[in-house]
């Protein structure tokens, strides 16, 4: 007698996934971690890159949600890597911000690979968010300091693996990848800044006590970019932006994420808002000098990147 036919309920995975938010599952990523020894001679965000034009690191003041993750043998916090420095935020675990020097001149293009993510070990792996808040769910692994963008000059291919530290990684929902963001500093390098095509930008989460927690982790719903360059002119400039929700839907995680808008805002909002000191630059940007002379908030939506003025 032949056996009966097989049922779907018969059926079992071959490879069970568990719940990806249960303990086991966030626990089950071991963490890849590159040794301090193979980023030693990295010398990181250069506050001199922009000619006649010194743009100092970001201060964390007071007033900032958190305090500085420490590094050993330095007094800053400062991580280094290939064209870029990072500070971090020891209790939210995520970046304060990032510090990048774009030379738009000697970009290159370099293979993506396998986007091999892995924590950096001149802080303990507990200081860092890695793999467990990524895996297995929607959240994208979002670039602070972008790949594309880091490759240029010598050590394009170097500068192209550093920014694959979790460091530089904010976790992100797809609908931030909208095209205004995205084409900021290409925008400002190619229209702002042509002559020499550099930019100093800073990056970072907006960090926030509402914020949701999501495996432990306190997710940012907005994200800020300061930029500073010379423009064609000769004249010093410094420019400011923030992506944001202007609405929120329930993703399914337990999160909260709808369509995000980009604004154009004045650089003493983003220290209010961060808890940051960017130093002379606001007395650069428009937009802050316009809010000092009128005391009144000053912002610009960002439908495409022609609205952007500097």
């Amino acid at each position: 007698m032949s056996a009966s036919p097989v049922r779907l309920a018969d059926l079992t995975p071959i490879d069970p996934t568990p719940d990806p938010t249960s303990p086991s599952a966030v626990a089950s990523f071991a963490p890849a971690m590159t040794p301090g020894s193979a980023l030693e001679g990295r010398t990181g965000y250069n506050a001199d890159f922009l000619e006649g034009f010194t743009v100092p690191m970001p201060v964390v003041t007071d007033r900032a949600p958190g305090d500085v993750t420490p590094v050993d043998g330095r007094d800053d916090g400062r991580l280094d890597y290939t064209h870029f420095s990072i500070v971090m935020n020891r209790p939210r675990r995520l970046a304060f911000f990032t510090a990048f020097n774009l030379d738009g001149s000697q970009l290159r293009s370099i293979r993506r690979g396998n986007d091999r993510w892995v924590l950096d070990s001149r802080i303990p792996a507990d200081a860092q968010c890695g793999e467990a808040l990524y895996a297995r769910n929607p959240l994208d692994r979002g670039h602070l300091v972008r790949r594309s963008a880091a490759c240029w000059g010598t050590l394009a291919e170097q500068a192209n693996q550093d920014t694959f530290h979790f460091t530089n990684c904010t976790p992100q929902m797809a609908a931030f990848n909208q095209q205004t963001w995205l084409g900021l500093e290409d925008y400002l390098k190619d229209n702002a800044a042509r002559g020499s095509g550099r930019l100093s930008i800073f990056t970072g989460p907006v960090f926030k006590d509402s914020d949701r927690t999501y495996r432990g982790v306190r997710i940012p719903e907005a994200f800020w970019k300061v930029v500073a360059f010379i423009r064609d002119d000769g004249r010093q400039s410094a420019t400011a932006y923030l992506i944001t929700q202007d609405r929120e839907l329930n993703d399914g995680l337990g999160l909260f994420f709808g369509q995000y808008q980009t604004f154009q805002k004045s650089i003493l909002h983003i220290e209010t808002l961060t808890g940051l000191d960017f130093g002379p630059l606001s007395h650069l940007d428009g937009f802050s000098n316009e809010e000092r002379a009128t005391g009144t908030r000053v912002e610009a939506v960002i439908h495409q990147l022609g609205d952007i003025r500097v």
